[in-house]
């Protein structure tokens, strides 16, 4: 049994989280909405998850590294300079830092990744997402997640060869392009699809989240694996032995 705390309790994923962990046995720590103090949930835990907001996390990153605790960290929408500060938090503690905490997407990215080794450039690489009206991030961190397996898979830069917001006459898609499309409405949990087309042939690879605790019970796992990790960046694949 671990001792967890929430970070973004508030929330609905915060919510999720509390019912996964005490359905799993561990004992939840505490949580923390905007205003609270992390630092007091972080000594009071054997582990934090982050599901709050990018403006938040370099507070609760020297939180962690405060007082010794591994994190997980589900909040979308981080920029580069967020990824700086969890690349110099994993210095001093252990850090998880994922766009999807879903045991079934990790796996997903590592097909995806699979697929774009094997197949050539002449095939086009096309990511859909869907999710829920109150989203305010596009892409969403797991069509982002996506396009960087699909990236590595290539072994080349998301940041060169992405093609995101297309209208009017946007001329022929560029060879080797990874390409997003967004979806906005009703209360979909989350809906991506990978599609690789090539000459007469598509191949489509798909997942479907009907409920947000699939994210909190992989979140979970994720945090007490990392307990006793030593300092560093950590990833799904590896909670997944992948």
């Amino acid at each position: 049994m671990a001792r967890i705390g929430i970070i973004g309790s508030e929330g609905a994923m915060g919510h999720a989280l509390a019912h996964v962990i005490a359905a799993t046995g561990h004992e939840l720590s505490g949580g923390i909405d905007r205003g609270g103090c992390a630092e007091k949930l972080a000594d009071a835990s054997e582990a934090l998850v982050d599901f709050s907001a990018p403006a938040a996390l370099c507070t609760n990153l020297h939180a962690a590294i405060g007082a010794g605790v591994p994190m997980v960290i589900g909040t979308t929408g981080l920029e580069e300079k967020h990824h700086r500060a969890i690349d110099e938090a994993a210095r001093v503690v252990p850090v998880l830092q994922t766009g999807n905490t879903s045991l079934g997407v990790t796996l997903l990215a590592h097909l995806v990744r699979e697929a774009a080794a094997r197949l050539g450039p002449d095939w086009d690489i096309e990511i859909l997402e869907m999710h829920h009206r109150r989203k305010v991030d596009a892409p969403s961190g797991t069509a982002l997640l996506l396009g960087e397996a699909a990236a590595k898979g290539r072994g080349i830069e998301l940041a060169d060869h992405s093609e995101r917001g297309r209208d009017g006459h946007t001329g022929a898609r560029e060879e080797g392009a990874i390409g997003f499309a967004s979806l906005r409405g009703g209360t979909v949990a989350g809906e991506h699809s990978v599609i690789l087309a090539g000459e007469d042939e598509r191949i489509t690879l798909a997942h479907s989240a009907e409920d947000r605790s699939i994210f909190a019970r992989g979140a979970v796992r994720a945090a007490e694996w990392l307990i006793g990790k030593p300092a560093g960046r950590y990833t799904m694949d590896e909670v997944l032995g992948l």
